[in-house]
């Protein structure tokens, strides 16, 4: 069991281009709980006791620290890292933007809002972390298509900036972003819908699959 999901925010720049959103200065960091985790080959969960009719996929690369790490340099990051892994981060749009307070939170944290696996791939197989082709695909289209080259803070970045003054314990999951082509940005916007296949595929690991169903309340 993870011990904490830390997740990256606007970190590829055709995702921040697609939104709007200019480049960050510093990684944008938000949380999301334990509760989230779904394991491979299980359901998607959309929410209906707190309805969304806003809920969208996101590819993402999940990194997981092998032991306890402060204060790392860029140089030595990789060293604590144990492996690599595919997420889905979920949102519920709805509630991250328009009903959030200014905090993600709320949008990220429904029961199910993070697939993570089929497995984990040790850091050795995987050197660099940042030349991984990505992809999400949706009922068989292919809705996102890029590569992890394309992040704004590279993974060692990404952990020596959030080991800063902050032990991350072994068992962290950090989820490094989306790449573009995320529902909300289709023309009409594409939300996932009971009845949806999602795979996230990344290079070097695999396939990750979910369904997708209405919450059962």
């Amino acid at each position: 069991m993870p011990s904490s999901i830390i997740c990256i925010g606007l970190n590829y720049r055709r995702h921040a281009e697609e939104t709007g959103a200019k480049f960050p200065e510093q990684p944008v960091v938000f949380f999301k709980g334990i509760n989230t985790l779904l394991n491979p080959g299980e359901a998607i969960q959309i929410p209906q006791f707190m309805r969304s009719d806003e809920v969208d996929y996101e590819c993402e690369l999940a990194v997981v620290i092998g032991k306890s790490c402060k204060n790392v340099s860029r140089a030595k990051a990789l060293d604590f890292v144990l492996g690599y892994a595919c997420c889905n981060d979920v949102s519920a749009r709805d509630w991250q933007i328009k009903r959030s307070g200014g905090q993600w939170c709320r949008g990220k944290s429904f029961d199910t809002f993070s697939p993570l696996g089929p497995c984990l791939v040790t850091r050795d197989e995987i050197p660099n972390p940042n030349s991984l082709k990505i992809r999400t695909v949706l009922n068989d289209q292919i809705m996102q298509d890029w590569n992890t080259n394309d992040m704004i803070f590279d993974v060692p970045t990404l952990i020596e900036f959030l080991s800063g003054s902050t032990t991350l314990l072994p068992g962290t999951v950090i989820l490094t972003g989306t790449p573009h082509g995320v529902g909300m940005a289709q023309k009409p916007p594409r939300w996932l819908r009971p009845g949806d296949r999602v795979n996230i595929e990344i290079e070097k690991i695999g396939t990750l699959t979910n369904s997708v169903e209405n919450e059962k309340i």
